[in-house]
C-alpha cells in the first residue's frame, strides 16, 4: 500500500469535505481544485466526465466522486480512504456542533453568516462552469456547444423533461460523437 498516496487522497476529500459547506454543488469545485490542479490526479476532461455520471446517479455527489476519483487513484484502499475522508467531516462536525445549532439558528448572525456563503458558492460553480465551457469549445466547438446548451434549456425549462434524462442523453451524444481530438489522432495513425 502507497501510504504517501493515501494520506494525499485523504488530505484532499478531507479539506473538501471540511470546507464544502452547503452540500454537493458547494464541493465539486473544492474537488476540482484538488483532484486537478492540486495533485493531478486526471485532467479537466476525465473530471468532467466522472462529475456528469456522478450526477445521472442517485444519492450525494461528494461520496458518489470520491468514491471514484478514490478508487481510480488508489484502488479499493483509495476508495475507503476518499469515502472516510469526505464523510468525517460532517459527522464530526454535526456530532459537536448539533446542541449549538439547535439553540443558535434563528440568531442573525448565524442567518447573515448563511446568506453570505450563497454568492461566494454561485462564484465558484460559475468559475467552475467557465472552465467546462472553455474546454467544450476546444472539443467540440462553439456552434455545437452553444446549440447543446440552448436545447438543453429548452428540454428543461419548457418542456419540463428531468435533469437526469437530459445528462443522460448528452453522456450518449459525447460518447457516439467523435471529437476532433480523435479524429485527428486517427488521421495522424493512418
Amino acid at each position: 500500500m502507497d501510504f504517501p498516496l493515501q494520506k494525499d487522497i485523504f488530505i484532499s476529500f478531507f479539506r473538501t469535505g471540511m470546507l464544502g459547506y452547503g452540500g454537493g454543488p458547494a464541493t465539486i469545485p473544492l474537488v476540482h481544485k484538488e483532484v486537478v490542479e492540486t495533485y493531478g490526479w486526471m485532467d479537466d476532461e476525465e473530471f468532467s466526465d466522472i462529475l456528469a455520471i456522478a450526477n445521472t446517479l442517485p444519492g450525494p455527489i461528494m461520496t458518489k466522486m470520491a468514491g471514484y476519483i478514490g478508487y481510480q487513484v488508489g484502488g479499493k484502499t483509495g476508495l475507503v480512504t476518499a469515502l472516510a475522508a469526505s464523510v468525517l467531516p460532517t459527522v464530526v462536525i454535526m456530532i459537536a456542533l448539533i446542541s449549538v445549532l439547535i439553540n443558535y439558528r434563528e440568531a442573525p448572525i448565524v442567518q447573515g453568516m448563511t446568506s453570505a456563503i450563497a454568492p461566494v458558492v454561485g462564484v465558484m460553480l460559475f468559475m467552475l462552469t467557465f472552465n467546462f465551457l472553455r474546454h467544450s469549445k476546444k472539443d467540440l466547438g462553439w456552434k455545437v456547444a452553444i446549440a447543446l446548451s440552448v436545447v438543453s434549456l429548452i428540454a428543461f425549462e419548457l418542456l419540463g423533461l428531468h435533469p437526469a434524462i437530459l445528462i443522460g442523453a448528452l453522456i450518449i451524444y459525447a460518447l457516439l460523437k467523435k471529437s476532433p481530438s480523435n479524429n485527428k489522432k486517427e488521421g495522424e495513425a493512418a
